[in-house]
């Protein structure tokens, strides 16, 4: 007969194991189709492109902003902050570079390709680690890093035929769509790296660095809008759509509640099962964005998936048996990169 104890033990780790895939899963895969809806899909009668990403950028962290700063009164926490300001906005500036990227990629590359290819921010970070952290590397990494890279190419070099299409010639760039994920990755991986940084040299709680960070990240896009002009013309734009302006509330909603289904997975579960999460949830994300918006995937495409994907998992198999763990690819946006990197060094989507 089973000890009780033993099973109550495993239905709560089973409900708390739900909670956690559910979580994650809704709001970031909302999340990849509400940016790509803003992005990408015209509003109004006269077929208006939302093309303000900044402004996405200021919702979405002055959303996180509010949030930390509300756990970290409850929590009676020392509001000061623990680093220098300057390193909060290097962080800062890092991620709002990271996150424009991100959103502009979506006006030339479909989010099948950029879901894709944040898969290759295991390059990036490697080569940011060895120069930020001195962390030295081993030949599986570099490995699976080739194979991700190979995968990610096929993906993008072979278009499928929705994004050939001659009446979307004027959105699809593929070149300058490469160079802003380029851009992505290259400021994502210093993000996590630096973050990395951080929190070993300094004895940083969570919500005090996603509070600053995050506050300097409003700061700082608000006046990039504000010098930019575009401030003014964003509010216009989501005040005569409404459904635009619903679509951003409910993106820095989702946004923010998946930082903290994130930061509570890895705390109960650990970084091998969010890993594990994060690329089913990345996959999920890509098939649910082929059917919604129509993007048919090549055979080279869908190849380059599966060696993709197969590395991803491979290196989770991989990680579980070893003593010690690989380096972290995953992270947020959004996200949600969004988006909060505080294990594994992921970052605010």
């Amino acid at each position: 007969m089973a000890d009780p104890s033993s099973v109550d033990a495993k239905e709560n780790k089973f409900l708390k194991g739900s909670f956690a895939v559910v979580g994650i899963m809704s709001t970031l895969v909302i999340y990849g189709v509400l940016q790509e809806k803003i992005m990408r899909v015209p509003y109004g009668l006269n077929h208006e492109f939302f093309r303000h990403s900044l402004f996405l950028v200021f919702c979405n962290r002055i959303t996180t902003s509010a949030v930390s700063f509300v756990f970290l009164l409850t929590s009676k926490k020392s509001l000061d902050p623990v680093a220098p300001i300057y390193k909060y906005g290097v962080v800062s500036i890092s991620n709002i570079l990271t996150t424009t990227c991100q959103y502009e990629a979506l006006k030339y590359v479909s989010f099948p390709v950029q879901t894709l290819a944040k898969c290759a921010k295991m390059i990036p970070v490697m080569i940011w680690g060895t120069l930020i952290m001195q962390k030295k590397y081993k030949g599986p990494d570099y490995f699976l890093a080739v194979l991700v890279t190979i995968g990610c190419s096929l993906f993008i070099l072979f278009p499928g035929a929705s994004e050939l299409s001659p009446n979307r010639k004027e959105r699809e760039s593929t070149v300058w769509g490469v160079s802003l994920m380029i851009g992505y990755l290259g400021f994502d991986g210093f993000t996590s790296t630096f973050q990395d940084k951080l929190f070993k040299g300094y004895d940083m709680g969570i919500y005090n660095q996603i509070f600053y960070t995050t506050l300097c990240s409003c700061i700082l896009s608000l006046t990039g809008l504000m010098l930019q002009g575009n401030l003014l013309m964003a509010i216009d734009f989501v005040s005569r759509h409404k459904d635009c302006f619903f679509d951003i509330a409910l993106l820095s909603t989702v946004a923010t509640a998946s930082q903290f289904f994130i930061s509570y997975t890895i705390r109960t579960f650990g970084a091998l099962t969010f890993a594990t999460i994060m690329t089913t949830r990345q996959l999920v994300s890509i098939l649910l964005s082929c059917v919604w918006f129509g993007h048919p995937l090549s055979v080279e495409q869908f190849i380059g998936a599966v060696i993709v994907f197969g590395s991803l998992y491979a290196r989770s198999f991989i990680k579980s048996k070893a003593e010690k763990p690989l380096p972290p690819i995953h992270k947020l946006d959004e996200e949600a990169s969004v988006p909060f990197k505080v294990i594994e060094q992921r970052g605010f989507h």
